[in-house]
């Protein structure tokens, strides 16, 4: 989007949802409007409930995998906005809200912007690109940090702390 759009659409969409309470206030009456209104509001926290649990189950899944789950992430996050258009007063964006609930539209979505989108994992210094294939495999090792004998040591007999650790083993002492 062109940045000389976002006033108009900033200006432009409040309008828009004004003028849809108005028409379907005059279609409906008030109280049906308002009770639309409240309606949407309860099924957009429902759906936004049941729909996040299920995506932090599948992120939770892919990440137990080993698999970096840029697609349950956007799916997420899609959710989190449907939820929160649902949540807004106004019936387009509650129109937009229950499309963002479908996962064909989801899709379209991410098919659309998922080339633009980079995943990056704070563990390595690579940079992966979403495109439904396996990302290369993380090289094995990490930074090395050397330590001389003066820098780190362990001391076989320790000073016996005032209370136990939580970590300490069966025999007092921490492995």
């Amino acid at each position: 989007m062109r940045f000389f759009l976002v006033p108009i659409f900033l200006i432009g969409w409040p309008l828009a949802e004004i003028a849809g309470f108005v028409l379907v206030g005059r279609a409906v009456g008030l109280w049906a409007t308002l009770g639309l209104v409240v309606g949407t509001a309860m099924l957009g926290a429902i759906l936004l409930r049941s729909q996040g649990m299920h995506i932090l189950r599948q992120i939770s899944t892919e990440s137990r995998e080993g698999r970096v789950p840029g697609h349950a992430l956007v799916d997420g996050a899609m959710i989190v906005v449907a939820g929160i258009l649902l949540l807004l007063p106004g019936f387009l964006t509650d129109i937009v809200g229950l499309a963002l609930f479908i996962p064909l539209v989801r899709r379209l979505i991410w098919s659309r912007i998922g080339r633009r989108v980079v995943v990056v994992r704070s563990a390595s210094s690579r940079s992966y690109r979403y495109e439904n294939k396996k990302p290369e495999p993380q090289q094995p090792g990490g930074p090395v940090v050397d330590l001389d004998e003066q820098d780190f040591h362990r001391d076989p007999n320790p000073p016996a702390p005032n209370r136990p650790s939580p970590w300490a083993g069966p025999n007092g002492r921490e492995p």
